[in-house]
This record gives structure tokens, C-alpha cells and sequence, in this order.
């Protein structure tokens, strides 16, 4: 691709995108095992940071975040918000960026979707149209 052109935006995040949501990912999940956020809502709780979406100009962090067992799930979430000045200074120190990005936290609801569609896939009427079919003599 040539310089300065413009990628199709079908095409999805660049690598460079999606290594800096990594890196990010990486030190926050490093900072939030370590203990490093001093917030009495966090304390006892393991939290996940399945994923890090980062937009296009790598300004702003979209933080996904799962606490253990799902429970308090607001409650962490609102402690990441309040404690995300203090993140993001240390995301600048951790990440050689040249701009530290804003960074939202969101509750990763992949896990709850996954567990409904499962339900969904487990009731009666899925299991009957998804069972074997029988042609019009009824052979199988």
C-alpha cells in the first residue's frame, strides 16, 4: 500500500491498531494483577481485560473488562473509570507511545451473549429443527 492512501475501511484495523491494543492490554492486565490500582471496590477482585479496541488515530482505548465470576461487574467498572487518570499515566510510562490515549472501560458482555445463545441453541424447538431429517417415505 502506498504511503498516505487510505485503507478500505472494510478491511478492519491495521496491525499496528490492533499491536497497541495489545500492548495496552498487556500492562493494564500486568497493573490490575500487581495490585497497582488502590481502590477498595477492586480489592478482592481478579479482573480479566479480555480485549482492547483501539480506534483508527490510536487516540482513544475502549478497555473490555470482566471481573471473575461476573459478579460486581458495575462496580468494577465504575472503579477503572474513576482510577483511569492514574491508569493511563502509567499506560504512558508502560507503552512507548508517542500520545498516551483516553481510556474507557466497558463490561465485556461476550460471555453472557455466548451463554444466551447457548440457552437459545438447547431448547426444544432448536433441538427438533436441528435433529435428523426424515425424507418423505421416512428414511432418515
Amino acid at each position: 500500500m502506498a504511503r498516505g492512501t487510505r485503507r478500505d475501511s472494510t478491511s478492519g484495523p491495521s496491525q499496528r491498531v490492533l499491536r497497541v491494543g495489545e500492548l495496552i492490554r498487556h500492562a493494564l492486565a500486568e497493573m490490575l494483577t500487581r495490585g497497582d490500582v488502590h481502590d477498595p471496590a477492586l480489592e478482592g477482585h481478579m479482573i480479566t481485560v479480555p480485549e482492547v479496541r483501539m480506534t483508527a488515530d490510536l487516540k482513544l482505548a475502549t478497555v473490555y473488562v470482566m471481573p471473575l465470576g461476573g459478579r460486581d461487574t458495575k462496580e468494577v467498572v465504575a472503579a477503572l473509570e474513576r482510577n483511569k487518570r492514574f491508569l493511563r499515566g502509567e499506560i504512558a510510562r508502560r507503552v512507548n507511545l508517542k500520545f498516551a490515549p483516553e481510556i474507557r472501560f466497558r463490561a465485556d458482555e461476550r460471555f453472557d451473549e455466548a451463554e444466551r445463545i447457548e440457552k437459545l441453541l438447547r431448547t426444544p424447538e432448536v433441538q427438533r429443527d436441528l435433529g435428523p431429517r426424515k425424507d418423505d417415505d421416512g428414511h432418515e
